[in-house]
C-alpha cells in the first residue's frame, strides 16, 4: 500500500513496485487527481492519511506499506495544515500499520530532516536535525515526523526503515515541485538569474527503486540517504540555459533579495500562487546540501544514473505533458 500514489515521487513508486511483481494500492483522496497513474494496474483505496477508519481499510492484508505522502511546499500559509499533514498523517499511517500488523514499512522522510555540514563537505545519516534547527515549517515537519517513527521503532517495535530521499527530479512532476518549477522556468527563459547555492539531485525514478529496496532490506529505524550527485544552482541553469538556448545566468547577492522575498510572499497571500522567492528559500540558499549516499549504496545496492539524464527527462515530461512550449 502506498500513500502519496498520486504526487510526483509517488508515480514512480506505483510504477517501481509494479516492476518487482507486486499487487499495488494506493491510498489516494477522493477528488485527487489520478493522470500520473493512468494505464497502472493498480487498486484505489479512497482516504487521507489523517482518518483512521480509510487507512485501516486501506491496510487490510497488505505485506507492505511506503508512506510517501507529504505536503511539500517551501513557502505555506498556514504552517499548521502543514504540520497535521507531515507529522499528524505519518502518526496516524504508523499506529494504522502497527494495529493491522504490517510487516515492513518505509517510511519516506528527507534530508530536510538532516544539518548541512558547515564546510561544505557531503552530511550523512549521522547529522540528524532537530525541529528547531530546521529552516521554515516543511523542513521542521518532517523532522519531527522522522523523530516520532524513530521513537515508534524504539518503544512499539514498529518495522520501519526510513529513507532520506535528496533533491528528486525527473516525469511526473505534475504540480509541480519547488525543483520542478526552478526548471520549468529555466526552460522558458524565466530565470535570469539566481543565488549562489548547491544541492544534491537524484532522479525519482532511482528514488523509487531505493524506496522498494528497503522494503526488503534494511534495519528498522536506520536512515539511509536516497541522493545522486552534488551540484551547484549554477551548474544545473547553466545545463538548462544551454539546453534550450538561452542566455547563461548571472549570480546574485542574498542579502538584498529578502525584501523582494517578504513583497513575493504577501502577494501570494492574496493570489493563493506559491512564489517563487522567499526568505526560507533565501535562508537555505545560504547552505550547500549537498550530501552522500553511500550507506544506501552498500545497504540497499541504490545506484543514481547522472544528474542531467534527470533534468532531460524532467524536461521532455513537462514538454510531453504539454506544460512546457519551446
Amino acid at each position: 500500500m502506498i500513500t502519496g500514489a498520486t504526487g510526483f515521487l509517488g508515480a514512480s513508486l506505483a510504477r517501481a513496485v509494479l516492476a518487482r511483481g507486486h499487487a499495488v494500492r494506493a491510498l489516494i483522496r477522493p477528488k485527487a487527481a489520478r493522470e500520473t497513474l493512468a494505464g497502472l494496474d493498480i487498486s484505489y483505496a479512497l482516504g487521507t492519511v489523517t482518518d483512521g477508519p480509510s487507512l485501516a481499510y486501506a491496510m487490510a492484508g497488505v505485506g507492505g506499506v511506503i508512506h510517501a505522502a507529504a505536503d511539500y511546499r517551501i513557502f505555506v500559509p498556514d504552517p499548521v495544515r502543514m504540520r497535521a499533514t507531515n507529522v499528524g498523517g505519518t502518526e496516524a499511517v504508523m499506529m494504522a500499520a502497527l494495529k493491522a500488523g504490517v510487516p515492513r514499512i518505509v517510511h519516506v522522510s528527507s534530508v530536510a530532516t538532516l544539518k548541512p555540514r558547515a564546510d561544505g563537505s557531503p552530511a550523512t545519516e549521522e547529522d540528524p536535525a532537530t525541529p528547531e534547527e530546521a529552516i521554515g515549517p516543511y523542513k521542521s515537519s518532517k523532522t519531527e515526523a522522522e523523530r516520532l517513527v524513530e521513537s515508534l521503532v524504539r518503544k512499539e517495535g514498529l518495522p520501519a526503515v526510513i529513507v532520506n530521499p535528496s533533491t528528486p527530479i525527473g516525469p511526473y512532476d505534475r504540480r509541480p515541485t519547488p525543483t520542478g518549477r526552478i526548471i520549468l522556468e529555466a526552460a522558458r527563459g524565466k530565470m535570469p538569474a539566481y543565488v549562489e547555492t548547491g544541492l544534491n539531485l537524484v532522479h525519482v525514478a532511482d528514488c523509487a527503486a531505493g524506496c522498494v529496496a528497503a522494503l526488503d532490506q534494511g534495519a528498522a529505524g536506520e536512515r539511509h540517504i536516497l541522493g545522486g550527485q552534488d551540484v551547484t544552482l549554477a551548474q544545473m541553469l547553466e545545463f538548462i540555459a544551454l539546453e534550450c538556448r538561452h542566455r547563461r545566468p548571472f549570480r546574485l547577492p542574498r542579502a538584498p533579495l529578502y525584501p523582494l522575498a517578504v513583497l513575493s510572499e504577501m502577494a501570494a497571500r492574496v493570489t493563493g500562487r506559491e512564489p517563487m522567492l522567499t526568505r526560507d528559500g533565501l535562508k537555505m540558499a545560504g547552505h550547500h546540501m549537498f550530501f552522500s549516499a553511500a550507506k544506501a549504496r552498500r545497504v540497499l545496492g541504490f545506484q543514481s544514473r547522472p544528474w542531467q539524464e534527470g533534468v532531460m527527462d524532467a524536461l521532455h515530461w513537462f514538454e510531453a505533458a504539454g506544460i512546457l512550449r519551446r
